[in-house]
């Protein structure tokens, strides 16, 4: 519903702080998964009145060309979507189809899609489109009528369908591991003839909270081979997990101060067997904690 791990954590407490205050009035009249998602939603829809949506580049404007000149900050930190650590959301035994499911739901492509419609249509799609209610729950939970539970996902389900080809989440493949292990390869070589082979091309690459995204794999490329971004050379990908995917805390080589240095936590989407997706995200001094991922590391290649 936020698309922040951040206010995710904040409203969890803010549910579990509501549901503390009013269990001696629970009266069993519906289930207590219902009674928990009641309040949790009302959280989230408290948390959203009145703010802008959160977003990414591609959300903002046309996409650049390859030209560092063009890097330039957007909107403050707090209203771009964030990544969130699996560990976190997915769980870590259970039924395979099931974790496969909740993954899905997680992706960056989809999350930040559902930051295009409005509050209470972003409710019910996770109701009854992630969390697998029946209508008539979703409307106990939404304080609302069944109907109106049907016509809001309608219209969700329209208003993502009428989003931009390069704004719609891609479609969901399983992870290719001999892929992303040739990624890594390439990027920490910084191999730009390897690199190409493994982007689709069409793909997009991001940089928040920079404005600008690029599209196209030859753009993709050539704008790492930037003074600006070259500085990634030689860098070291560290995995982590993060909206159902794999992703990897990039280290740039720091010769000032020795070792290797936080640059940004990469978050990428793969499809018909080729990245698609690519953002870089570099706010690193709150998302590396968040991930586990050490403040500096040392490497004796």
């Amino acid at each position: 519903m936020l698309g922040s791990a951040f206010e995710a954590d904040d409203a969890v407490q803010e549910t579990m702080l509501r549901a503390w205050k009013a269990a001696a009035g629970f009266e069993g009249r519906s289930s207590l998964r219902s009674w928990l998602y009641r309040i949790a939603t009302n959280v989230c829809l408290d948390a959203l009145r009145g703010e802008k949506r959160r977003a990414l580049p591609m959300d903002l404007g046309p996409a650049s060309p390859p030209v560092e000149s063009l890097l330039r900050p957007g909107p403050a930190e707090d209203r771009w979507v964030t990544p969130i650590p699996d560990a976190r959301v997915v769980p870590d035994i259970g039924d395979p189809a099931e974790i496969a499911a909740v993954r899905d739901s997680v992706r960056l492509a989809f999350v930040t899609a559902l930051q295009h419609l409005p509050a209470r249509q972003r409710a019910a799609l996770i109701l009854c489109e992630v969390l697998k209610l029946p209508a008539a729950e979703a409307a106990t939970v939404m304080d609302s009528s069944v109907a109106s539970v049907n016509s809001a996902l309608q219209r969700a389900r329209a208003a993502m369908a009428e989003l931009p080809e390069h704004q719609r989440p891609c479609r969901v493949e399983p992870e290719n591991a001999e892929l992303l292990a040739r990624y890594v390869d390439a990027f920490q070589r910084y191999d730009m003839k390897a690199m190409i082979g493994l982007l689709r091309e069409d793909a997009l690459q991001t940089m928040p909270p920079f404005e600008m995204w690029i599209q196209g794999a030859s753009a993709i490329t050539a704008w790492m081979v930037q003074p600006g971004p070259s500085g990634c050379a030689n860098s070291i990908l560290v995995p982590v997990r993060a909206n159902g995917v794999r992703a990897w805390g990039q280290y740039r080589p720091d010769p000032g101060h020795g070792g290797f240095a936080p640059w940004a936590l990469q978050v990428h989407e793969v499809e018909d067997g080729q990245i698609s997706r690519m953002t870089f995200f570099l706010d690193t001094g709150r998302l590396f904690p968040l991930f586990g991922l050490p403040d500096r590391i040392f490497d004796d290649r």
